[in-house]
């Protein structure tokens, strides 16, 4: 378990916010840009001293205002990854790789050498210097040489964010796959949804320097009253699925969800039984009071209306139940008013095979 409660003042900015996660996972810290993020992550490391505050991790204090507990930066045992992979230029990246391991205490438990090297796949990199690397693969040297060190915590301060859509696909995996064998728990700072979707298991939403929501990914995500949510334009539910037929004839992959079924448009390479998480966006989804006839859905899902929330000066944002699974609807005012759209309310939601254009491994 990692507690955290910080509170720090800048000219302009007060940082007020208090947050746990579990042992192991990922728990993404999530808010527009000057909210507070890097702070909390420069905290937890030790790099910066807040005016007051209390950081824990497996039972260890490593802050304690209160009571004048400070542990060094070098002796909290927290792995650290920057947007920029901040490697040694001289080096080359077996080089900069032992650097982390060598940093690893004596006796601590952790994957060996060539274990990392194929959990990120650069065993073709090791004899080249930083300066010859793309930036994802600069970034999947320092998530290696920060696990070497053996850390109790991994923080990751937008370990993306200077990677243009291409380098940031390529490197979102690995970083799935280092989630799930490093089995540490993970602080993650960033102000991409698709990361999030990928990742986390956790959110803290932040705003100002305060936390707004935390709680399971799946759950804030389909939660109408976070207008930092709701009233973005990817705003949208996380839906875990299996895989329960691939029809290749008609190209469509038909999926279960607790409460429902979904049919997508085809997505090759996953079999029967396997679990992936999809964001529903909200602008996605339409809603019915009849169930329609002759159209080109695949999708008619019976649902209850459970809230109805502003979303900005003519929109309104919906949130359906179907069984236990929430889902998100951005609609009109005008919608709202003139079918009566109301809580408690049966309608059926409507939704296009081709809207799930972004999926993630479960």
């Amino acid at each position: 378990m990692i507690e955290v409660a910080l509170r720090h003042r800048f000219p302009g900015f007060a940082l007020d916010v208090a947050f746990a996660s579990p042992g192991v996972g990922v728990t993404a810290l999530f808010g527009p840009s000057g909210c507070g993020k890097s702070t909390i992550l420069a905290a937890v490391a030790g790099l910066l001293r807040p005016e007051a505050g209390r950081v824990a991790a497996g039972g260890e204090v490593l802050l304690d205002t209160a009571r004048g507990i400070s542990v060094a930066p070098e002796r909290r045992r927290c792995g650290v990854v920057f947007q920029d992979a901040r490697l040694f230029p001289h080096l080359s990246v077996a080089a900069n790789l032992r650097y982390g391991l060598r940093r690893a205490p004596r006796g601590t438990a952790g994957p060996g050498f060539g274990e990392v090297v194929e959990l990120l796949g650069i065993g073709g990199l090791l004899r080249r210097r930083p300066l010859g690397l793309s930036g994802g693969e600069r970034q999947r040297v320092a998530l290696g040489r920060a696990l070497l060190a053996r850390p109790r915590l991994l923080l990751m301060d937008e370990p993306l964010a200077a990677l243009d859509a291409g380098r940031r696909a390529e490197v979102l995996p690995f970083l799935a796959r280092l989630r799930d064998a490093a089995r540490l728990p993970i602080l993650y700072v960033t102000h991409a949804l698709d990361e999030v979707d990928a990742l986390a298991d956790r959110l803290v939403l932040l705003e100002a320097g305060r936390v707004l929501a935390e709680g399971p990914v799946e759950a804030l995500a389909a939660r109408a009253d976070l207008p930092a949510l709701a009233r973005r334009r990817d705003a949208g539910a996380l839906i875990g699925c299996t895989v329960l037929a691939q029809d290749d004839l008609r190209g469509l992959t038909r999926l279960g969800f607790d409460g429902g079924e979904l049919v997508v448009a085809q997505r090759p390479g996953l079999g029967v039984g396997a679990r992936l998480r999809l964001r529903l966006r909200a602008r996605d989804v339409a809603v019915a009071i009849e169930a329609p006839r002759g159209i080109s859905m695949h999708n008619i899902l019976p649902a209850v209306i459970e809230a109805v929330a502003q979303a900005g000066e003519a929109e309104a944002m919906l949130r359906l139940r179907i069984g236990p699974t929430a889902l998100l609807a951005r609609v009109t005012r005008d919608s709202v008013g003139r079918l009566g759209l109301e809580p408690g309310m049966a309608v059926f939601a409507l939704v296009k095979s081709i809207a799930f254009d972004h999926a993630v491994a479960a």
